[in-house]
């Protein structure tokens, strides 16, 4: 099996490094990375260039014109782009922790995608990384909720893989796997999604309505969300509705998808 890590990224080169650093030292790589850039500007190309230069691992870069936030289609193209049969998806300002490959391979199994969990980092820990380059985490800065979702244990990802996924949208968008087969069978993200907000929740119904069944990754596989402040959510409501009309009529495949690009 051949595993791509695809890596949404819109100008914000400094994070994507750190993302980057942390891919290129996990205990098991992935066959590959794909960079989904929505638009970035020449300081992202000319880092991606110069990890490209010193990575073991074969780092691709998607790359189209910035016309406004387009996250779904940058992520089809980059979907298309991909040579692995599994694709670990995260975004570029995440910390990977360093079993997060090993871990989402644990779980990987046919008719099965994966959802994995976030640890929110703090305004103070997010600037002492990107000051240093390093991540230390500090167990005693983190809430309860997450203190949790930051140690492993084989045994408890797999009691709770399917108890935690009986929700299909509770789920973290910069922490998802999948078979690129099952993307294909419901034509990717939906681009008629065009801005913020629920275009990771409305693939998962898909997914779900296609057959494909939800796994949450507990207890491993974690990513740290640097801080950052939150998009704007003002089409919030239209992705809503598209949701709850794919909910209401068990919609499997989205018109305006990934085929375009394959």
């Amino acid at each position: 099996m051949k595993t791509s890590i695809i890596v949404s990224t819109y100008n914000w080169p400094q994070a994507l490094q750190i993302c980057l650093g942390s891919i290129l030292k996990q205990t098991v790589l992935p066959d590959e990375i794909v960079i989904a850039d929505d638009g970035s500007t020449g300081e992202t190309r000319w880092l991606v260039e110069e990890m490209q230069a010193k990575s073991n691992v074969p780092i691709e870069h998607v790359w189209h014109e910035d016309k406004g936030f387009r996250r779904t289609t940058i992520m089809n193209k980059a979907i298309a782009r991909a040579s692995g049969d599994y694709i670990l998806q995260v975004d570029g300002d995440v910390i990977l922790s360093p079993h997060f490959v090993s871990d989402h391979l644990e779980l990987a199994e046919k008719n099965y995608f994966v959802c994995g969990s976030r640890v929110k980092l703090t305004p103070q820990n997010t600037q002492e990384i990107l000051a240093t380059s390093q991540f230390k985490l500090k167990y005693s800065s983190l809430p309860l909720t997450f203190l949790l979702n930051s140690f492993r244990s084989r045994l408890f990802r797999h009691l709770l893989a399917e108890r935690y996924a009986r929700k299909i949208d509770h789920l973290r968008g910069c922490n998802m796997a999948f078979w690129k087969n099952d993307l294909i069978k419901v034509n990717g993200y939906n681009e008629d999604l065009a801005q913020w907000g629920h275009e990771d929740g409305e693939l998962a119904y898909r997914l779900h309505f296609a057959g494909v069944k939800k796994k949450a990754l507990k207890m491993g596989g974690n990513v740290y969300h640097l801080y950052h402040k939150e998009a704007s959510k003002s089409n919030e409501q239209r992705h809503l509705d598209e949701l709850e009309k794919v909910k209401r009529n068990h919609l499997a495949w989205c018109e305006n998808g990934l085929n375009k690009h394959l």
